[in-house]
């Protein structure tokens, strides 16, 4: 696809997740057998590589232990893959075996996969999050048991059911004229700055969202919206909605507590950040994460 999402990171996942399979036990049991099966291992919160390789063969992968956790992703060219879990007391003894652990955001930024990889490592990465948080029945305390290969959680109490869930936040690109509205926080790596973003609350429009997030942290008021791209973040379990917002004037008024500085840049001046070539330092996100690609659509004016 040559869609703007597909050019965000963790964005392009061409698995076949067979959700309409899902709940045939005796056939997700085949492909288990399958010796073609592939998985993918998180240990803790860190990715287990083998020989700088995401995916293992899933026979070597039972043999390294008991997991928390398994599911099913889907097939890659009639291939099964999996997403298994252990324990982070386990990472000691998968380091003994030769196993290296890492973080997956370097595995986006210093791009070490190819992006079909890194899409379904996203999809894993989010799934087990989810499994953590569920595994109790929120409505009546007792120990969920998982089903469908993965994907819900059922409790043997109350019978209530407990599906994956993505939080959606709203990142945007506030334009006024030739110029946008770049902000950083604490947190971010030393003078980088990147487009605002906030979470989407309930009973709120997309379109909403953005207005309301860019009015509370930097007292920007804005009138059109326009989408723009997607991002699966798995970090923990977030879809990303880019938007570029139509700002009414340039006057702002930050809120300190979400951001520590917030300004205006020409579109000259981005294309430098994004360059990293800006006279005052100033970088941008990589090129895996979509707010550079936000940025980078609108300096090549083929923003939507």
């Amino acid at each position: 696809m040559s869609d703007p999402s597909s050019r965000n990171g963790f964005a392009f996942n061409p698995l076949n997740r067979l959700s309409e399979r899902r709940e045939d036990a005796s056939y997700i049991a085949s492909l288990r057998r399958d010796p073609q099966a592939r998985s993918f291992v998180q240990c803790g919160d860190q990715i287990v590589l083998h020989q700088h390789q995401a995916l293992m063969a899933l026979g070597e992968v039972e043999d390294l232990g008991t997991p928390r956790q398994s599911a099913f992703l889907g097939l890659h060219q009639q291939v099964p893959w999996f997403f298994t879990l252990f324990g982070q007391s386990e990472a000691e003894t998968l380091i003994q075996r030769g196993l290296e652990l890492t973080e997956l955001r370097r595995l986006l930024v210093e791009g070490l996969l190819a992006p079909e990889q890194l899409g379904a490592l996203g999809q894993g990465k989010s799934l087990m999050h989810w499994h953590r948080g569920h595994r109790y029945c929120g409505r009546c305390g007792q120990e969920t048991t998982v089903e469908a290969a993965g994907w819900r959680r059922t409790c043997p109490n109350c019978g209530h059911l407990s599906f994956p869930r993505t939080d959606p936040v709203v990142i945007m690109l506030a334009v006024h004229g030739h110029r946008c509205l770049l902000g950083r926080q604490p947190r971010f790596p030393a003078g980088m700055y990147s487009c605002l973003a906030g979470f989407l609350e309930p009973g709120e429009t997309i379109e909403d969202a953005v207005r309301r997030e860019l009015r509370e942290e930097a007292g920007v008021r804005t009138g059109a919206v326009t989408y723009h791209s997607s991002q699966p973040w798995p970090f923990p379990g977030s879809l990303m909605i880019g938007a570029l917002a139509q700002a009414q004037d340039d006057a702002l008024i930050l809120d300190h507590d979400e951001l520590e500085d917030a300004r205006w840049f020409t579109r000259d001046e981005a294309a430098k950040i994004l360059a990293g070539q800006h006279d005052g330092a100033i970088t941008s996100p990589p090129p895996g994460a979509i707010a550079h690609q936000i940025l980078k659509s609108w300096v090549e004016d083929t923003a939507a």
